[in-house]
């Protein structure tokens, strides 16, 4: 069945990447400079070339999906609305006590990230419900109307409500949000606890809606923007953005839930790798996406990616650790559970204060960029690094749209680590590029050994701009047998993105005083839920009907302070069969379970369509320019400099070869180092090899 004509946008710390499929399943792609200063104008510019370039009329197209990072930064960099917090009278410093919980033990001068909302602007109001939604106290609309005049004087561009047992009963939130909007107009941002997040928990439900309140008018002035932009070349096609969750939703869901669509980015880049994981048969994969900026990595089991509902945002490089929380603002949201650290082409290599190599977290970016773009930059980035051990072509990249200057990665190399470490340049490189295998390495450990997996069970997935470079040393520490380098690897998240489907979620919490339910008391909440999550479809102008629903729950020991999710079957569940599979996946992810009585926390149902392109994806691929050389000198560490040959990807079509060889494309490069082979799947796919497992 043909699909549509689509364009993916996928925004990097370095490079824009735009991918078009067509209905034949044949896609095309394009790699532009980001444009840190207004990033539309990078999205813009690579769409308009690459339907120039693939004469395809702007007219033609069906839709535009979007992977944006506007939400995170303005997280990251604390530059959201100005926003105050309506709560109950009582729980106002409720964003400060958070959880007893820090990132980093023993450490006696952490200081736990300042709250979002200022306690000036956190406000309290009169008016209680109870745990089963009960009215305690009704509420004091007088005092409401007299606060919203102390917001208007306070210039409040974003309001956050979040009333004590709200998930249990919408009555009062509604209330104040409609006394608030009738008194302080469109032009402020009012967000509900009970809209964006009716689940227990008054700290993680308080921060959810904080951070959905600060983030909404940066990112609904940046999408309005967009959009105008796109109009502005004659491009009108609707606009669909990816949620952190991995699946799509409206520009009008991303605007009135975009907490949603904080992590959009790397999510999804892991629903390419989750497709090509169902489409290879295997059943286990890891993702490994390293691009200028970041490596993210996470889990796909069963060709589906894992997903967590404990997020943080804000506290610097997630590594997706239950164990490892209070560095940021906890998003009690469905997430890809990914894992990312500090490590790209782009980042800065040193020597810090004890003579030891440091690798980022600090990035070059897109400009200046790496010494050897030649663009101003003076410090040396992986990238250089790369180049010096003559990983990367060392006169261009992007088949020949960035011209690479050697002497400049030789210059910084040598300023930065080489000279104060009095070593040679090479052996500096090598130290560098070591250093940010052994980092990655520890994200892919966050998102497999963390979590009670062995990743040596797992294929690796390497793609990015530089995660095929350095994807098989990654699996050679991790005792992993295969490494799977798809088409296109420099621009396989917004690959992702052209088969990424919509997405929709809604929960219940069940309160704890209540008794647990019965299988039929259980149906009728799931069927409510059901007919909830359709709705949100429909009011989004999407069509709820034809939207597949899955049934989740959220589960616990008693007494335990967090859940886990697992799967529930269509019909009447069974309670039993519910707790059996909750201590199956206690075991599973911490090694051990017990007979101890299980409490069921919430309910939750994810209602998706299907993704909107063809199975085949592998049409066009943009030509690699080679020079003349098709060998080159590359530095193996114990196997010392080796002459490389450089193929491109079709050269493997005449069989395996064993390593050392460097497969060099348009949007990446592959190094199949010695002890390795490289060759080509039914799919296209390179598929790296080790000689023999530890």
């Amino acid at each position: 069945m043909p699909g549509p004509t689509r364009i993916a946008i996928d925004i990097g710390g370095t490079f824009t990447d735009v991918v078009l499929a067509r209905p034949d399943g044949s896609v095309s792609t394009r790699k532009v400079p980001s444009t840190p200063e207004d990033y539309a104008d990078g999205i813009v510019q690579g769409a308009t070339e690459l339907l120039a370039a693939s004469g395809v009329s702007s007219a033609a197209l069906d839709d535009i999906v979007h992977a944006t990072t506007v939400a995170a930064n303005t997280i990251l960099e604390g530059k959201g609305a100005r926003t105050a917090l309506v709560t109950t009278e009582g729980f106002r410093d409720v964003l400060e006590m958070r959880r007893l919980r820090i990132p980093t033990l023993y450490d006696l001068r952490y200081e736990k990230p300042p709250p979002l909302v200022p306690r000036r602007r956190r406000y309290e109001v009169r008016g209680r419900l109870g745990p089963d939604g009960q009215t305690w106290e009704e509420l004091d609309e007088a005092a409401i109307r007299a606060l919203a005049g102390r917001l208007r004087a306070d210039d409040v561009e974003a309001v956050a409500i979040s009333l004590i047992n709200a998930y249990a009963d919408p009555g009062h939130e509604l209330r104040v949000a409609e006394i608030l909007r009738e008194e302080l107009g469109d032009g402020v941002y009012v967000s509900r606890s009970s809209d964006v997040l009716p689940e227990i928990r008054e700290y993680e439900r308080t921060s959810t809606t904080v951070v959905n309140a600060y983030i909404a008018p940066i990112v609904r002035r940046y999408l309005s923007s967009l959009v105008e932009r796109l109009r502005s070349r004659e491009i009108d096609a609707p606009v669909r953005i990816m949620q952190s969750s991995g699946g799509t939703t409206t520009l009008t869901a991303a605007v009135r839930r975009p907490a949603h669509i904080i992590e959009s980015g790397p999510a999804a880049g892991v629903i390419g790798c989750a497709r090509l994981a169902r489409l290879t048969e295997t059943a286990n994969m890891i993702s490994l996406d390293m691009g200028g900026t970041t490596a993210k990595t996470a889990m796909i089991e069963d060709g589906a990616p894992v997903t967590t509902g404990e997020y943080e945002v804000g506290g610097g490089i997630n590594v997706s650790s239950r164990l490892i929380k209070g560095g940021g603002y906890a998003v009690k949201l469905p997430y890809i559970d990914v894992s990312e650290i500090g490590a790209g082409g782009g980042s800065i290599v040193r020597v810090d204060a004890f003579g030891r190599i440091r690798v980022g977290p600090d990035s070059a970016g897109a400009s200046p960029g790496p010494a050897c773009y030649g663009r101003g930059g003076a410090d040396a980035t992986l990238t250089d690094a790369l180049v010096v051990l003559g990983y990367l072509d060392p006169a261009q990249l992007a088949g020949g749209d960035l011209p690479i200057d050697a002497s400049l990665a030789e210059q910084a190399l040598d300023a930065a680590l080489a000279a104060p470490l009095g070593i040679g340049r090479t052996e500096a490189a090598y130290g560098a590029l070591t250093l940010s295998v052994a980092t990655m390495t520890r994200a892919v450990k966050a998102v497999s050994t963390y979590r009670g997996r062995d990743p040596r069970e797992f294929t690796l997935c390497a793609f990015g701009g530089n995660g095929p470079v350095v994807g098989a040393a990654i699996a050679q520490e991790l005792d992993i047998a295969t490494v799977v380098i798809p088409p296109s690897p420099g621009v396989f998240s917004a690959a992702g993105l052209i088969h990424s489907g919509s997405e929709y979620q809604f929960s219940k919490s069940v309160p704890r005083s209540a008794r647990a339910p019965s299988r039929s008391e259980l149906h009728a909440l799931y069927d409510e839920l059901e007919a909830q999550v359709r709705a949100m479809v429909t009011d989004d102008g999407g069509e709820g009907d034809a939207m597949v629903v899955t049934r989740l729950a959220d589960l616990r020991y008693a007494g335990q302070a967090f859940e886990l999710t697992v799967p529930v079957d269509g019909g009447a569940p069974d309670p039993v069969m519910l707790a059996q599979r909750f201590r199956d996946e206690h075991r599973r992810t911490y090694g051990h379970a017990s007979d101890d009585p299980v409490q069921l926390a919430s309910l939750r149902v994810v209602a998706r369509s299907g993704a909107g392109s063809p199975a085949q994806s592998n049409g066009h691929r943009p030509r690699t320019v080679l020079h003349a050389a098709t060998t080159r000198q590359a530095y193996f560490g114990v196997h010392g400099a080796l002459d490389t040959p450089v193929l491109v990807r079709d050269e493997l079509t005449r069989g395996p070869r064993r390593g050392p060889l460097i497969i060099q494309e348009y949007d990446a490069t592959t190094v199949v180092p010695p002890g390795w082979s490289a060759s080509l799947d039914d799919h296209a796919n390179i598929e790296l090899t080790r000689g023999e497992r530890r």
